[in-house]
């Protein structure tokens, strides 16, 4: 099969581009061809289209990781894009039930739709060797957090369920672009890691925190969980979805899906907690291959 994906950036490492250069190496495993627009020299058979579509020349699938809802942007305006796309695709893939919620509550229901959650390339991140690092290896147990940090990401969550639950042994490595400052001898700063240094920094961490509001599908929580993370997260969103049964999840309040202010997420009560009860794919392989029967699907309507 001939595959077109729109919309990518295989030279970049954010999320949804991150996950398509995952996706386009399995799919190129299972003998399919893939290619992006700038290098396109076949006819595509498909069009896998990220977030929204600028055009058509085979049958659409569209891949959503969510819509806009924040009360403070022109949410509506945002959205015209992805909702037309998801109006005249051939099928929808979801990334967590959350996400379906949402957008079926927002968009209405497709006729054609899947829900696969994001995986990650688990013979490669065994490949890959752990951290070393003289700062680190005297303390008994690592936590890491990681994010392109936004105020819905709830850095200061991190950071203070971190100093509530950590002993004086612990220590806390945030990963990631602009995080705000926390002054304290065990919260240490790796800034911007490539993937492969952000595997090897979770293979030696004991706990991943990701307590984000609202947040989708997020991958670093795959590949944290895969290094063999206890992951720490909310129950607000998809990332309950992803994280595994043997994970803590911060129970919250339910979200009705009307637009928020996004960017003022509510304080978090630790004592309100649970166990993981989903058991997601996180192998990638695995993911592409369901993502083969939606093509399928597409082809034969």
């Amino acid at each position: 099969m001939n595959i077109l994906f729109e919309n990518v950036n295989f030279e970049s490492s954010s999320g949804p581009n991150g996950f398509a250069v995952k996706l386009s190496n399995e799919l190129g495993s299972l003998g399919h061809t893939v290619s992006d627009l700038k290098s396109l020299s076949f006819e595509p058979d498909i069009q896998l289209s990220f977030i929204s579509s600028n055009f058509k020349i085979a049958p659409i699938v569209q891949r959503l990781d969510g819509i806009y809802f924040n009360s403070n942007q022109d949410f509506k305006l945002l959205n015209s894009s992805l909702r037309s796309t998801y109006e005249q695709c051939e099928a929808v893939i979801f990334q967590t039930d959350f996400n379906k919620k949402l957008i079926e509550s927002w968009f209405g229901i497709h006729d054609n739709s899947y829900i696969i959650r994001n995986g990650t390339p688990v013979d490669i991140v065994n490949s890959i060797s752990p951290l070393s690092s003289s700062h680190l290896e005297h303390y008994d147990n690592i936590w890491t957090c990681a994010s392109s940090w936004r105020p819905h990401k709830r850095l200061d969550e991190n950071v203070k369920y971190f100093l509530e639950f950590s002993s004086e042994k612990d220590c806390l490595v945030i990963a990631g672009e602009n995080p705000d400052k926390f002054a304290h001898p065990r919260i240490y700063y790796a800034g911007h890691l490539n993937w492969i240094d952000l595997i090897s920094l979770f293979k030696i961490s004991d706990y991943f925190l990701h307590l984000s509001w609202l947040d989708h599908c997020p991958n670093v929580v795959i590949d944290a969980r895969v290094c063999g993370c206890h992951i720490i997260c909310s129950s607000a969103g998809g990332t309950q979805e992803i994280c595994g049964t043997n994970s803590t999840i911060i129970q919250e309040e339910e979200w009705d899906y009307k637009p928020v202010e996004l960017y003022k997420p509510p304080k978090m009560d630790f004592t309100n907690t649970s166990k993981g009860s989903y058991e997601s794919e996180i192998s990638m392989i695995e993911v592409a291959k369901s993502y083969c029967v939606v093509f399928k699907s597409a082809l034969d309507k």
